[in-house]
């Protein structure tokens, strides 16, 4: 069977915006600039996305932002990410951050160009492992990885302790994926501290983020220390996954998960197989995304929850009613949780983890039938925005109500107005995955404990490409 490579492909994160939009000048800006910096005075290189956001009110539905002599396009009205979802015109664009996660996971499924033959490889050979039947076989794993996080928050709310959600979530979501994709276990839970990989990992994705707000040539310079910092993290990120692996392969094969699709599943039409290169690649990339975003969104779920009781209650009384005294509920049982689904809809609808997707024009164009782009021209969607469109989520789309998502209202919107995992063809793979664990986590703990907020937390956003409650902490209470 032939084995697919492929060419490496320079990052396009920085290509101007000028040639491919016409008429630049007709796109709304910050008033003030300056030469070379453009609109960096008072931007933090902490947190562009939030910075975004305030422009984005400021200025509306598009907009331009200018560094170091390059500008960027900024969309997020629901009237034009619904034109960009049209994959005729339109299709995913590897910039920014993305491409600067090159280094680590080349052609793996989110960071691949759109021209390179191993992502539809990749994706036809593993979508199979995200059906309805395989999602059935991973659920007691994800059962088992919950417990041992229970286990660890019971002694918590034993002692009258606090727990650290971002953390613990993180754990648990490395747990999940390790486990129920490559037989793995981290052992998370039993460690003090982060796990190496948890560490190398945020500081990958913290690196490709800095390296937007520093200009290209003088990032070697600028960025020396962090760059050798960068390239230790990868080298330990690798050999983590090749032995993974070679763990794998010594012991003959798993029972059928991603792993063993990845090794032995041969394309159902071509015949080709993924090379050892790109096993490698695509388990980062499902090591780092299936579990950084879901591990987010559950934070982000429960810090919500843990200030609105009434909330809390009403979706506490939904898993009680549907999971009755069952000790461990069932696949089909999870899918049953609406109202917890809808709990989670909203939060990802206020803070989608991956906050961000870019979209490129295959052929010449016109955005929203009044911005001219010619083909390879890109723009950058704010999740955030979209989902806070005061003409689709109403004038308190900046609250927090499940009820947005109840049956007649989710029918009564537009299409392409929420899209928390990404558009079209390239969007997330795994996203069935992750509502599912993560409904099933939030349905646990809630029937589990009752949340109490610390009253003098205020939701202070961490961004490393994706999007996490900085220094969230809860209390626990048992339940009888």
């Amino acid at each position: 069977m032939a084995e697919t490579t492929t060419r490496a492909v320079p990052p396009k994160g920085f290509r101007s915006a000028e040639r491919g939009w016409p008429e630049l000048h007709r796109i709304p800006r910050p008033p003030y600039r300056l030469p070379l910096l453009g609109d960096l005075i008072g931007a933090s290189r902490a947190t562009p996305v939030q910075d975004s956001l305030r422009y984005a009110r400021r200025l509306g539905p598009i907009f331009r932002r200018s560094a170091f002599g390059k500008e960027f396009v900024f969309t997020w009205g629901a009237e034009l990410v619904a034109d960009l979802a049209d994959e005729s015109r339109f299709a995913k664009h590897v910039g920014l951050g993305i491409a600067n996660l090159r280094p680590v996971a080349g052609d793996g499924l989110f960071t691949a160009y759109n021209h390179e033959p191993n992502w539809q490889l990749a994706h036809d050979v593993l979508a199979p492992g995200f059906s309805r039947e395989a999602m059935a076989g991973y659920h007691p794993m994800m059962l088992s990885v919950a417990e041992r996080l229970t286990e660890h928050w019971d002694l918590a709310a034993a002692g009258g302790r606090s727990v650290d959600v971002p953390g613990d979530m993180t754990k648990l979501t490395l747990e999940t994926i390790a486990r129920t994709g490559f037989g793995h276990d981290f052992g998370s839970f039993e460690r003090a501290r982060p796990h190496p990989f948890v560490s190398a990992m945020v500081g990958t994705l913290s690196h490709a983020q800095r390296l937007n707000s520093v200009p290209g040539p003088l990032a070697p310079l600028l960025l020396r220390r962090a760059g050798r910092r960068n390239v230790a993290d990868i080298a330990l990120l690798e050999r983590i996954v090749d032995g993974v692996v070679r763990e794998r392969r010594a012991s003959g094969g798993g029972d059928g998960d991603l792993l063993d699709r990845m090794l032995k599943t041969a394309h159902p039409e071509s015949g080709e197989r993924l090379s050892a290169e790109n096993v490698r690649r695509q388990v980062i990339t499902f090591l780092v995304a299936g579990h950084e975003t879901t591990s987010g969104a559950l934070s982000f779920a429960l810090h919500y929850l843990s200030l609105r009781p009434d909330v809390a209650e009403r979706a506490r009384a939904e898993v009680d009613r549907v999971w009755g005294d069952v000790a461990a509920p069932g696949y089909e049982q999870v899918a049953k949780l609406r109202y917890v689904r809808r709990v989670l809809d909203e939060t990802l609808r206020l803070w989608p983890t991956a906050p961000a997707f870019a979209r490129e024009a295959v052929r010449d164009t016109v955005l929203g039938g009044v911005h001219p782009m010619r083909r390879g021209a890109w723009t950058l969607v704010l999740t955030p925005m979209l989902h806070r469109d005061a003409g689709v989520w109403g004038a308190d789309a900046e609250g927090f109500d499940p009820g947005r998502f109840e049956v007649g209202a989710v029918r009564g919107r537009a299409p392409h107005v929420f899209k928390p995992f990404g558009t079209g063809a390239r969007a997330c793979i795994g996203r069935q995955f992750a509502l599912h664990e993560a409904v099933l986590v939030l349905g646990l703990l809630l029937r589990r404990y009752e949340l109490r907020a610390d009253p003098g937390y205020r939701l202070r956003v961490a961004e490393r490409l994706t999007l996490m409650p900085e220094g969230l902490r809860v209390w626990l209470e048992r339940r009888g």
